[in-house]
């Protein structure tokens, strides 16, 4: 945005160049974008990744059939993504990061918590997203008679992984409009490579559309919910939910004056038409071998075409984690850090890197790390239960003004901690445990042992913190903003007492 300087002449007013993302503020209207498209290619890209084949492979992998596979893909994406889509919705409303959202609920200094794992986690995902494909890459490249697919290739493997790092590092610097540039050009070539993939594989190769197990081991009663529940914590309802501290980083840029239907839709249908085609995919490959390793899945099925799906597979993580970057950069001023957005940018490039070429030589520590990491995310559950409370119910009956999110450390407009809110994720967050059936032990909960292997960790730790929040939130929303109890107002006969002059006139909801 330019913004005209006084001038006393009738020389051209300077102008100055705002960089409105340099730090954590309100994105103002005349910053912001009327175009929903956007949306659309910035989530589809996300998820038009390796990642999610693989997922999609994974039901097969895990015994269950096709069309078991397929249903827990549809339903399980199509409630994550509307869940998602409320996330969505308060970026718009307020221009306010995931993160800054969160200290309404969490209070200023109980929110780093919560934006302390966030960082932490995109930057291992950042990480692990580089890592994960460059076994696949070097197959392509032997494919292409580039190298030898049975050598080592550590020096390919680096090289490929600093190209794509330093790519990352240098659309996310440029912040939203970049992103969303990037992908608009960048996703629509993609999903033609990927429908001509799926033309191949759907009516060239054998697919058995009537798979229902593996020979003589078809799994049934308990077994087979067993398997479907992980799969939908892995790629069902548990994917959407891992997109909801995201969601508002991006969709502060939309103008309020769009509807949001439009929104709404637009980065539900972006989420949800990739992450289910590809699932769809890579369940189909894998009914031919159970196969479930990409770079077998790739090699094996798609030799002929290997140079257009090389560029899938490298559009994948560099799609995604240009995400994963601008978060990290945006989560950690929210821990009240005074660095610019650019800087993190670079320190989190420059550490990701570092952390790819070590996983390069410790694969064993890489795929446990990226285990855990399957684990962790799934304590957003726990975080979108309060959140959702706090905005569609709390702030609905008690409205806050949203500028108070944007206040300097100790401000009078919100609680340092609010106990509630931390209470309630902590709680959401050892639900989800006791629920969870991870890939490591450290992650498979008592209860879902005891089930043999029902994973309902986005369930209880969802509902839990959503429960905890309903009960404890309101008291103590009301208390901060000086609200009396619904018993208190019918005793008193002036108006309750404010805590700042900015909230005499009636206070904006959220």
């Amino acid at each position: 945005m330019r913004e005209n300087s006084p001038t006393t002449n009738a020389s051209p007013a300077p102008v100055a160049v705002v960089d409105h993302e340099a730090w954590l503020q309100p994105i103002p209207e005349s910053a912001r974008t009327r175009k929903v498209s956007g949306q659309f290619w910035i989530w589809a890209g996300a998820n038009l990744a390796p990642i999610n084949w693989v997922l999609g492979a994974l039901g097969i992998h895990l015994g269950l059939g096709f069309a078991d596979t397929v249903t827990v893909l549809v339903l399980g994406n199509l409630i994550g993504m509307l869940l998602f889509g409320c996330f969505v919705l308060l970026g718009q409303k307020t221009g306010a990061t995931g993160m800054v959202l969160a200290r309404a609920a969490f209070g200023r200094r109980g929110n780093y918590l919560p934006a302390a794992i966030q960082a932490l986690l995109v930057i291992g995902w950042c990480a692990v997203n580089t890592w994960i494909i460059l076994d696949l890459v070097m197959a392509l490249f032997g494919t292409l008679g580039w190298v030898d697919p049975t050598a080592h290739n550590y020096a390919w493997k680096i090289g490929v992984a600093a190209a794509i790092m330093a790519t990352q590092v240098a659309i996310a610097w440029f912040g939203y409009r970049a992103i969303a540039a990037f992908e608009k050009w960048t996703v629509p070539p993609t999903i033609i490579i990927l429908a001509v993939m799926s033309a191949v594989a759907w009516f060239g190769m054998k697919i058995d559309w009537s798979y229902a197990g593996p020979a003589g081991n078809i799994l049934e009663g308990s077994e087979r919910i067993a398997a479907m529940s992980a799969v939908m914590t892995a790629i069902g309802i548990g994917w959407g939910i891992t997109w909801f501290t995201y969601a508002a980083d991006y969709s502060r840029f939309v103008s309020t004056e769009v509807p949001k239907r439009k929104v709404y839709l637009a980065s539900v249908l972006g989420q949800f038409i990739p992450v289910v085609w590809l699932g769809i995919l890579g369940a189909s490959l894998a009914t031919n071998s159970g196969e479930i390793d990409p770079g077998k899945l790739i090699v094996q099925n798609f030799g002929v075409m290997a140079l257009p799906v090389l560029l899938m597979v490298l559009h994948g993580p560099i799609a995604t984690n240009i995400l994963n970057i601008y978060t990290f950069s945006v989560a950690t001023q929210a821990l009240d850090i005074s660095i610019s957005r650019r800087k993190l940018n670079l320190f989190v490039g420059v550490f990701s890197l570092a952390a790819v070429v070590f996983f390069i030589f410790q694969e064993d520590f890489a795929s446990v790390l990226d285990a855990w990491l399957i684990g962790l995310v799934a304590w957003v559950a726990a975080w979108g239960g309060v959140m959702l409370v706090h905005y569609f119910w709390i702030e609905k009956r008690w409205p806050g003004d949203p500028s108070r999110l944007f206040d300097a450390v100790g401000t009078k407009r919100l609680p340092g901690v609010n106990p509630a809110g931390v209470v309630s994720l902590l709680i959401g967050i050892f639900a989800t445990w006791l629920f969870m059936y991870g890939l490591v032990p450290a992650m498979q909960g008592p209860i879902a042992v005891a089930l043999g292997g029902w994973d309902l960790s986005w369930l209880a730790g969802g509902l839990s913190s959503a429960g905890a929040y309903a009960l404890m939130g309101p008291r103590y929303h009301r208390k901060y903003l000086q609200v009396p109890s619904p018993d208190e107002a019918t005793q008193e006969s002036v108006p309750p007492r404010v805590t700042d002059p900015s909230t005499t006139a009636a206070p904006v909801g959220l």
